[in-house]
């Protein structure tokens, strides 16, 4: 049988198609669920009028599908987690946490299927796309911390310091501070920088602390 598409159908046509399918199918299910009509005369003069409709309606959802691509493009998202000494996160960002910061952020919210990245797992800097069937492909710019330098970066943000996830991790990061906080601690007679033997004793607790964490896990 004959039918005219009423509205878009996986693997058989698109609104305002004429296409052929089974007689059983066009009947009891087709017509039925007001998915398309027999195509009678009357009803291919109103084809159509149906495609223009559909198309007008797809080319209104692809307009909002490229604004939102275009205001989400570059957006950097930012994350505080527990990491090891060497960048590995114990856990990880997940799509569904990647969404939710998005929404919060923009207001925009996605399915988080359109996210195409698997669970982060390390701190960085991190491009991440998003799959939203546009003519542009958003890229979302996702930065995770080690939780407990969370506060420094964002307080370096807030002074125009444009660090980076990698900047946090380098030797010395927590205890960089502007010139003013510098001269400041100078004059309260600011604690002394850790030696090297301090630091490789605290890189020994740390990598201590991972080996018991892990073993419990």
């Amino acid at each position: 049988m004959q039918v005219i598409l009423l509205q878009d159908l996986y693997k058989h046509g698109v609104a305002g198609e004429v296409v052929k399918v089974a007689d059983g199918f066009a009947r009891n299910y087709l017509i039925p669920r007001k998915m398309a009509v027999q195509a009678s005369t009357s009803a291919l003069r109103q084809t159509e009028t149906v495609r223009q409709n559909v198309e007008a309606r797809k080319a209104q959802y692809n307009n909002m599908l490229n604004d939102l691509a275009h205001q989400i493009d570059g957006v950097e998202l930012i994350f505080g987690r527990r990491a090891a000494s060497t960048g590995k996160l114990f856990g990880s960002v997940t799509t569904q946490e990647i969404a939710e910061e998005l929404d919060r952020v923009t207001s925009v919210d996605i399915n988080r299927r359109r996210i195409s990245q698997q669970s982060l797992r390390e701190v960085g800097t991190h491009q991440v796309a998003v799959r939203l069937g546009t003519e542009i492909a958003p890229t979302l710019t996702v930065t995770i911390v080690p939780e407990d330098d969370l506060p420094e970066f964002l307080a370096a943000r807030e002074r125009g310091e444009m660090v980076s996830a990698e900047d946090i991790m380098a030797e010395g990061f927590r205890y960089a501070t502007s010139a003013e906080d510098e001269s400041a601690e100078e004059a309260e007679g600011g604690a002394a920088a850790e030696t090297p033997a301090e630091e490789a004793a605290a890189e020994e607790e740390s990598d201590l602390e991972l080996e018991v964490m892990t073993s419990k896990e």
